[in-house]
């Protein structure tokens, strides 16, 4: 009773429904919602800060900026819930904030793109070294178990090192809820604009290390590491803390390049290490407590001899994954809680 009475007292003011409602649609920083409402920051700060206090919504920092998005688990979350489908669709000043969000939002698309274009020419370069990634693609669907139609969508989704974002978008529309964590801004901005461009509203990103992830253990039921490993110090503590947060059942997808002499992409492109060995591999996810399923190579195709493999490590943690009527019951005394 007093967790709803406290969401009840958070949001029944009308600055605090405009914010939800615009935050049901996007994650925001207070710069952006100022934009949007046309007030000032301390007093939208104020809201903000009431509307946390009172389970409504999350607050996430990112550098030097801090994004709010709406509370998704426990008794916050679904008051949020019916408070959004009780707005009236035809109020003018909903209306009209709704308006100034796509600007919004427009602008972070630009901004990304412009940054993208700015990339572009190094990344294509590396890309053209192997197979069309919509293969590599495939292969995690696969090795998921979500290539199938009519596959049980998956429970929680996270992609660590997200980059851009696109693993989020490949796995966004066949999981439950997606998290994708990465340590820069830049990065996180490329992979907001293309969430938001899918209108993948079950996906959202988080800026965090990977070696600390800011997520409690067994709370995931699949995780990735798409091409992340390469640029780590520390790859094998990377699995540890990628293992701890997966849920008993779960599935680890770790895909990253054989063994290569290219060593431009040291010099050039900030890899670490010149890809890794499949024994290396599987020694530190047995390390993580976990059982390697499936180890794929995919070669690539017209480079000579001088282009990269693909790998992919599918791997397990050992338990029973629960099933979809368990994450019900659970997601219902996480409400609850």
């Amino acid at each position: 009773m007093d967790q709803l009475l406290a969401g009840l007292k958070a949001s029944g003011e009308p600055t605090r429904l405009r914010l939800l409602a615009l935050l049901a649609r996007s994650e925001l920083t207070v710069t952006e919602l100022t934009q949007i409402l046309r007030q000032s920051q301390p007093r939208v700060s104020r809201h903000l800060k009431l509307m946390c206090e009172g389970g409504l919504l999350d607050r996430f920092p990112e550098g030097s900026w801090v994004f709010y998005r709406l509370c998704r688990d426990g008794a916050g979350a679904r008051l949020v819930e019916r408070l959004i489908e009780l707005l009236p669709v035809d109020d003018e000043t909903l209306t009209r904030d709704l308006e100034r969000l796509e600007s919004v939002r427009q602008a972070r698309v630009d901004r990304a793109s412009a940054y993208f274009s700015a990339n572009a020419e190094q990344w294509d370069k590396v890309r053209s070294l192997y197979i069309p990634e919509r293969e590599v693609e495939a292969a995690l669907l696969d090795l998921a178990g979500l290539d199938r139609a009519g596959q049980e969508p998956i429970g929680s989704f996270l992609d660590l090192g997200t980059g851009t974002g696109r693993m989020l978008e490949i796995f966004g529309p066949r999981v439950e809820r997606g998290l994708g964590i990465d340590f820069s801004a830049e990065m996180l901005a490329l992979a907001r604009a293309g969430l938001e461009r899918a209108g993948l509203a079950n996906c959202s990103v988080r800026q965090g290390d990977l070696l600390n992830l800011p997520l409690p253990g067994a709370s995931a039921d699949l995780v990735t590491m798409h091409q992340v490993l390469h640029y780590l110090d520390e790859p094998g503590l990377a699995l540890m803390e990628a293992a701890r947060v997966l849920k008993p059942g779960g599935r680890l997808l770790v895909a990253d390049f054989a063994p290569h002499e290219l060593d431009f992409l040291r010099e050039q492109h900030a890899h670490l290490r010149l890809g890794f060995d499949r024994q290396e591999v599987e020694g530190w996810l047995r390390a993580a407590g976990l059982e390697t399923l499936d180890v794929r190579a995919l070669p690539p195709a017209g480079t000579d001899g001088g282009g990269l493999t693909v790998q992919i490590w599918a791997s397990r943690k050992p338990g029973a994954m629960a099933s979809p009527e368990a994450r019900v019951n659970e997601q219902k005394e996480e409400a609850n809680a």
